[in-house]
């Protein structure tokens, strides 16, 4: 099991920028793949961007592409969420997760461990 540990939310304004840290430990973080998804209030978790374990692919939801960037840094075992241009509909707590599995995947039920959540919410 990975244990996952989110930071970096907070308040900010229509267009403002947050960046969001995941920092993992117990398991080698370069055999993991890295994925972001928010919740927002009365809506289902959904995907929002992922990172392959060499940090080579990156994949993002039509939401947010354009606007957030996913990175990682292996020697730091934390992978980080830039959100640019943010927007009130971006309002949602943020989860980092780990998969174990080989390939770059969107789907939740993939992903074997969850952090606690980071709350971000932009006013309009």
């Amino acid at each position: 099991q990975v244990q996952l540990v989110e930071s970096g939310g907070g308040l900010v304004q229509n267009g403002g920028s947050l960046r969001l840290s995941c920092i993992a430990s117990g398991r080698t973080f370069s055999s993991i793949t890295m994925g972001w998804f928010r919740q927002a209030p009365g809506k289902e978790r959904e995907f929002v961007a992922v990172i392959s374990r060499s940090g080579q692919t990156t994949s993002y939801s039509d939401s947010v592409k354009g606007r957030f960037t996913i990175s990682r840094d292996n020697a730091r075992n934390t992978v980080y969420l830039q959100m640019n241009s943010l927007k009130p509909e971006d309002t949602a707590l943020y989860y980092c997760a780990a998969d174990v599995g080989l390939f770059v995947r969107t789907t939740e039920s993939y992903y074997d461990s969850w952090g606690q959540g980071t709350q971000v919410t932009v006013s309009s």
